[in-house]
């Protein structure tokens, strides 16, 4: 297993080297990534530290938490035209998706609903499993979800509002005071493991971003970690993602993947039209508006949102409202509309 381990992040490191090389953009995260998808297409056996994977979520976390000031609270009541677009979003997926996934392609009802519910990799794939859906499956087409729009998005972004994808995504750890760097260590681990010991979902992010919160708006807390640990949150992402198609066979290729390739160009008209939506409204800028309501995973987002210098607390507020609506929801409706036969 750890040889494996060791095997997969060596990939990792060579597809960061490849992209640095060229100056292609965003190299910690498309290197690991694109390295790590081609091995495991090429029948490599890949396996990411877990653990560690977890634990550079943290700084996605403590990141956004920083964000969050005073002034923040005082206009979260401006965001509520685009808050309430969420849940209608969430239930049109769900309206589309799941006769696509079981109608067109043939999936039981399980595998449909929570292959088409946008929310956490892990939590729809611990609700599948229990509802006897398909894991590997729904490991795929999430996965594939994933996949499409943290590539898709960047490139979008550059055409469209011509962001800049070489920015540092914050201060170099240099510039940054030590007691400062602590505090966000601090915040970090123990709230992650606060988060955990409680059944949070998505413990790794939203426990460092709630104690990081607070010490921001108790003055405590002024910085955003580094630039190089938001880098090294990225390289792990892009392991995660990366590693997801470890042992894949060709008729997952022309069924899963395929599938999940298609539920990505419908979530990607219904993320146009809902971002199209906002701009005539002017609800939002569009730039944001994109990348709050894209239904992709959160850190994920949260590092697109860092590198083209987004307003963080206003995506991060609408992704944290979507995973929350899936996550409580999903579970319910999967047995109010459950299968018939």
């Amino acid at each position: 297993m750890l040889l494996h381990q060791i095997k997969t992040h060596m990939i990792a490191l060579f597809g960061v080297s490849i992209f640095l090389l060229f100056n292609i953009p965003l190299p910690w995260l498309f290197g690991p990534l694109f390295a790590c998808l081609f091995a495991a297409l090429f029948g490599v056996q890949l396996m990411a530290f877990k653990t560690v994977n977890d634990a550079m979520r943290t700084i996605l976390g403590v990141a956004v938490g920083a964000t969050i000031t005073v002034a923040f609270l005082l206009n979260l009541s401006s965001l509520w035209a685009t808050m309430l677009l969420i849940p209608i979003m969430v239930f049109i997926i769900g309206l589309i998706g799941i006769p696509y996934f079981q109608k067109l392609w043939g999936y039981d009802w399980a595998t449909s609903y929570y292959s088409a519910m946008p929310g956490g990799l892990q939590d729809m794939l611990v609700f599948g499993e229990e509802a006897g859906g398909n894991v590997r499956t729904m490991s795929l087409i999430h996965a594939t979800r994933v996949l499409v729009i943290v590539i898709a998005l960047p490139f979008l972004l550059k055409l469209y509002w011509n962001a800049d994808l070489h920015n540092a995504p914050g201060e170099s750890i240099n510039n940054l005071p030590i007691s400062e760097l602590l505090i966000m260590t601090f915040c970090g681990l123990l709230g992650w493991q606060i988060a955990k010991y409680f059944g949070m979902f998505g413990a790794s992010i939203l426990g460092p971003l709630i104690l990081a919160a607070i010490a921001s708006l108790l003055g405590i807390l002024h910085y955003r970690p580094p630039a190089e640990a938001i880098w090294m949150a990225q390289f792990f992402i892009g392991v995660t993602i990366g590693v997801k198609y470890t042992g894949i066979t060709t008729a997952e290729i022309r069924r899963d993947v395929t599938a999940g390739l298609g539920f990505c160009v419908i979530l990607a008209l219904l993320t146009i039209i809902f971002v199209g939506f906002v701009q005539v409204l002017d609800l939002a800028d569009p730039r944001e508006a994109i990348l709050a309501l894209a239904p992709g995973g959160q850190a994920e987002l949260v590092v697109l949102t860092l590198i083209v210098g987004a307003d963080m607390t206003f995506v991060v507020a609408h992704h944290i409202l979507r995973i929350f609506i899936v996550i409580l929801g999903a579970p319910v409706f999967a047995r109010l509309f459950k299968d018939p036969k």
